[in-house]
C-alpha cells in the first residue's frame, strides 16, 4: 500500500475517534493533532493534510450560507433555519448575507449543495435555453 493511501486511511480512523454523538469534539481534535506532531513520525505531514481535509469538509457540511437580495425578517430567517435543520440535522450554523445582484429570491449553500432560487439564476437558465 502506498504511503498516501495509508495516511488517508489513518486520517479517517483518527477522524472517527474525534467524533462524539455525530459531531466533532474540538478537544479530541486538538489532542490528535498535538500527539501526531509530537510523535515525530515522517508520515505526520501527510496524515495531518488528510485529517485537515476531513475537518474542512465537516465544517462546510455543518454551516450554511444564505444570500438574499433583500434583508429577511426574523420570521423568514427562522423558517429558513428550521428548514435547514430539518434537512441537514440540528447544529447547523447559518449565516445570512445580502447580495443585491440576485435581484430577488435567495441562494443557500450548505457544504457542496447549492440551492439557487434567485431571479438572477432563473434569468441565466432562461438565457442558456435560447
Amino acid at each position: 500500500m502506498t504511503r498516501a493511501r495509508q495516511a488517508a486511511r489513518d486520517a479517517r480512523e483518527l477522524w472517527r475517534l474525534c467524533r462524539v454523538n455525530g459531531s466533532v469534539d474540538e478537544s479530541r481534535v486538538r489532542l490528535v493533532v498535538s500527539r501526531v506532531l509530537a510523535s515525530g513520525n515522517s508520515r505526520a505531514p501527510g496524515l495531518l493534510r488528510h485529517f485537515l481535509r476531513l475537518l474542512k469538509l465537516d465544517v462546510a457540511a455543518h454551516s450554511a450560507s444564505v444570500a438574499s437580495a433583500a434583508p429577511l425578517d426574523p420570521a423568514q430567517r427562522a423558517a429558513v433555519e428550521s428548514g435547514l435543520a430539518e434537512r441537514y440535522g440540528p447544529g447547523i450554523a447559518t449565516t445570512f448575507e445580502i447580495d443585491p445582484t440576485l435581484i430577488a429570491g435567495m441562494r443557500v449553500r450548505v457544504g457542496s449543495d447549492v440551492y439557487d432560487g434567485s431571479v438572477k439564476a432563473g434569468l441565466a437558465a432562461l438565457e442558456s435555453r435560447f
